[in-house]
């Protein structure tokens, strides 16, 4: 028997499970042909080159048929009295290709870049998440390293002010210290010197000579008379 290649588009309103029903009626119009359908790949829900009867986008799938022409003739027929089929096409081919159709590998070709780049995401995530926490340690060392840098400088601070305010205490003591000895120096130099002391008690004693001889010389002259 003649091999074929059938590609339907069905309309974007129904659902996939409706699209399966679909392929299980034409599959049934194929064996009852006598002949049998080797693989069936639904290729999802695609978006069209231009729009088909008001639909934007179509449900593709593909059948490899192994049947007579007349059995195909009549799938085809179906095919287009259907309303929920858009489109068919349907060629005859030399062999069926048992593996997965162009389609279906670019298919999970796209699901594996989707799992590798969600995986390097993650591995991304994972670097940004470690490199965050790593930035806040740093940041937390930091900090701590500045409160203690503003304690040692509080430190230093209030050292200077205790300096500044135990040398005014020292200062006051000293200023009055400075002030008896300049009262002391002050006394000191109002009492007499030991030579002007000396002069002053020779002068004295000759004072009170001379009084007592006028004394006497008074009291002679009284006699006298």
């Amino acid at each position: 028997m003649p091999y074929y290649e059938c590609v339907y588009l069905a309309r974007q309103d129904i659902a996939a499970s409706q699209v399966d029903t679909l392929s299980d009626g034409f599959a049934e119009v194929i064996a009852n042909g006598g002949g049998e359908v080797k693989k069936r790949e639904y290729w999802g829900l695609r978006n069209l080159a231009y729009r088909v009867k008001k639909n934007r986008k179509a449900h593709y799938v593909l059948m490899n048929i192994d049947a007579p022409a007349s059995a195909v003739q009549e799938m085809q027929r179906l095919m287009r009295l259907n309303a929920d089929v858009l489109r068919e096409l349907t060629l005859r081919v030399d062999a069926l290709n048992e593996g997965p159709s162009i389609m279906m590998q670019r298919r999970e070709e796209r699901r594996d870049r989707g799992e590798r780049r969600s995986r390097r995401d993650e591995e991304r995530r994972a670097e940004k998440a470690a490199a965050e926490n790593a930035g806040e340690t740093e940041a937390g060392g930091k900090s701590a390293a500045a409160e203690d840098t503003s304690g040692k400088t509080a430190a230093e601070k209030e050292a200077p002010a205790d300096s500044e305010s135990a040398k005014k205490d020292a200062g006051k003591p000293t200023k009055k210290a400075g002030r008896k000895a300049d009262e002391q120096t002050a006394a000191e130099d109002s009492k007499p010197a030991p030579a002007e002391a000396g002069k002053a008690a020779d002068e004295a004693p000759a004072e009170d000579t001379a009084a007592k001889a006028a004394e006497k010389t008074a009291e002679s002259k009284g006699g006298d008379d």
